[in-house]
């Protein structure tokens, strides 16, 4: 089978400040912004990607109850809901320009057990951007 990944879904719950991280501090192009005020679904992608993540308003699931919107609330404001791990051969370079560009840094540059060195922020809604050296 020949299947790729189109997009991937984060929830934001502050559109321009997502967008300062994701298009001003990642440097990633926005391909879609449809929407107004909280209520937006913001594609972005990094430059010449096939893959996007869209970013949108958290709960939006129909049907659900006011207890699982809250306890959607309480995982995305504790970084336990979201989560995206990207690559860059860079990672001390990347993980300078997003800490000099008042990133939350929740790990740096570390060499993992597994074999893995990478770094932890935190998006403005919470998520969790792993970032791996390539």
């Amino acid at each position: 089978m020949d299947i790729n990944i189109h997009a991937t879904f984060l929830p934001h719950t502050d559109p321009d400040a997502s967008l300062a991280f994701y298009r001003d501090l990642l440097g990633w192009e926005v391909r879609a912004d449809v929407g107004k005020g909280t209520m937006r679904w913001i594609t972005v992608a990094p430059v010449g990607s096939s893959s996007a993540v869209v970013l949108e308003p958290p709960a939006m699931a129909e049907g659900l109850t006011d207890a699982q919107k809250t306890a959607i609330a309480e995982m995305i404001e504790g970084g336990s809901y979201g989560y995206i791990q990207l690559s860059t051969p860079d990672l001390e370079g990347v993980f300078d320009k997003l800490q000099a560009g008042g990133g939350d840094v929740v790990q740096e540059p570390t060499d993992q057990p597994w074999g893995a060195r990478d770094c932890v922020f935190r998006d403005p809604a919470g998520n969790n951007v792993r970032i791996i050296k390539a």
